[in-house]
Parts: C-alpha cells; sequence; structure tokens
C-alpha cells in the first residue's frame, strides 16, 4: 500500500487532521494507497514555510539557482524509471509513453528554465524627469499558489514550479486528487538541491485547492483546469489583486469539409482530443 505524504519545508508530513483520501489505479480500478486530505491548517504551514524561504531565496544569484535546477534535471533524470512507474499508477497511462513523450520534455524544459534564471533583465525607461533616470527592475513576485490537473500531472507540474523557481520565488503546489503520487517524489528529488520551503507539495480535493487560491499569502496564483474553475480563481484571486495564470481546457471545435477523407478527419480527431 502506497502512503503519499505532504511535502512541506523540506520534510514529508502527514495532514494535521489526520484525514486521507483513496488512490485508484485508473487502469485497474484497484485502490492501492492513500493521500493526505489536506486542511486549512495543513496549508497555512506550507505557506508559512515558503514565505520564510522566499527571504534568502530571492537573494540566490541566477547561477546558483541555475546550478540547483541543473542539478535537480540529473536528480530526474536518474530517477526517471521510478518516475515512470508511479506515474503508471497515478494515471493508468502505458509506461512507454510516459517514457517517450514526458520524461524528455520535463529534462529539457527544467534545464531550459535554468538558462532562463540568468538572462533575467531590466531596462532603462528614458528620462521621464529632468536629470533623473528611470529603470524597470525585474524581481521575483514572491510566494506562489499552484494547482495541477490530472491529466499530465508529472509534466505539468515541472511547467508550474521550475519557472517560477528558478525566477526566485517560492511554490505551494497543491495536485489533482487523484493524481497526487509523483508530485510529491518530484518535490522530494528537488529538495536535495533546494533550500528547505522553496517548494512545498500539499494534497488534497478542490476544497483544499480553492483554499491555496483564497489563501492570503501568495502574490500570485495558477491553474491548469476548466474555465469555471478558472473563472472562480480570477474571482478568488481579484479580492487580493493576486496576478493570476490560468491555463484552462475545453476542447476547440472541429470543422470537417464535405470533401475530407471522412475516416481520416475522424482519427486525427480522436488522436488530437486524447493527446
Amino acid at each position: 500500500m502506497t502512503v503519499v505524504q505532504n511535502f512541506i519545508d523540506g520534510k514529508l508530513v502527514d495532514s494535521v487532521g489526520g484525514a486521507t483520501m483513496a488512490l485508484v489505479d485508473p487502469a485497474t480500478g484497484d485502490r492501492y494507497g492513500t493521500a493526505p486530505a489536506s486542511n486549512e491548517q495543513d496549508i497555512d504551514n506550507a505557506y508559512a514555510a515558503a514565505a520564510r524561504a522566499f527571504e534568502d531565496w530571492k537573494r540566490w544569484t541566477p547561477s546558483h539557482r541555475q546550478k540547483a535546477l541543473l542539478d535537480f534535471a540529473a536528480e530526474l533524470e536518474t530517477a526517471a524509471d521510478a518516475l515512470v512507474a508511479a506515474e503508471g499508477r497515478n494515471t493508468g497511462k502505458p509506461n512507454h509513453l510516459t517514457s517517450a513523450v514526458e520524461i524528455p520534455q520535463m529534462l529539457d524544459q527544467t534545464r531550459f528554465f535554468a538558462g532562463a534564471a540568468r538572462v533575467l533583465e531590466g531596462k532603462s525607461a528614458c528620462e521621464y524627469l529632468a536629470d533623473h533616470t528611470s529603470w524597470i527592475r525585474r524581481e521575483p513576485i514572491g510566494v506562489i499558489g499552484q494547482v495541477t490537473p490530472w491529466n499530465y500531472p508529472m509534466m505539468m507540474a515541472v511547467w508550474k514550479f521550475v519557472p517560477a523557481i528558478a525566477a526566485g520565488n517560492t511554490v505551494v503546489i497543491k495536485p489533482s486528487d487523484t493524481t497526487p503520487v509523483t508530485t510529491v517524489m518530484l518535490a522530494e528529488l528537488a529538495s536535495e538541491h533546494l533550500p528547505p520551503g522553496v517548494l512545498n507539495v500539499v494534497t488534497g480535493d478542490r476544497v483544499t485547492g480553492a483554499a491555496v487560491v483564497a489563501h492570503p499569502t501568495p502574490q500570485m496564483v495558477s491553474i491548469t483546469g476548466s474555465v469555471a474553475a478558472g473563472r472562480a480563481v480570477a474571482e478568488s484571486a481579484g479580492a487580493r489583486l493576486k496576478r493570476t495564470h490560468l491555463e484552462l481546457g475545453g476542447k476547440a471545435p472541429v470543422i470537417v469539409f464535405p470533401d475530407a477523407d471522412i475516416a481520416a478527419a475522424a482519427r486525427g480527431i480522436a488522436a488530437s482530443g486524447y493527446f
């Protein structure tokens, strides 16, 4: 039986309330483990850890942040087989598909953003007042709350937390309640190279996700989800003028003209829709 825990301040911890959710292998329908159903105290603890870590992490030089992320990428590469096996149970996907489609991209994305940390720049903004020079200075936003979906839980987590951390921010991330396993694994791997509190994971359901977004600590929130979820997040974030990053789902309409190869169109639409 797999027992998933939250990852807060560099440590695996149970939910304060002790509540758990069942983990089900979608390929078989078998229950194979549990994960915390995190409450507001768990979220408070995670954000407190992220806020403490931010005070130091924001001062790390871009070269040091880059090295930490490149070392994390090397750790990912070494742990690829274990991550693929866990993601297979997490999502029900064939292991060869995860190996071919997700692991190489995760490595490339992590290394890309590690390099991007070195080229952040400000600009001179001309003389708006006589004898005064204006400058644009880029600084980390602060603590960022993130919620990821079930379809690419491992790769989506990398898409969200790696660029945020590369830019000097700290993160609290909540994976989908059905697929939390590999996000916690990623945080464990990253903790070998990141200070405690830079990356925190709390697991839970939609209530947990809403609480992660509504919490007063983050200066920015990012979700991947439905249009309805995006509206709810924008409304919640707007009350505190938080920055938002929304990737909202839904399939685009497809038009098939009479002169098309119908069988080929059907195959293409099905493949694109599921991929």
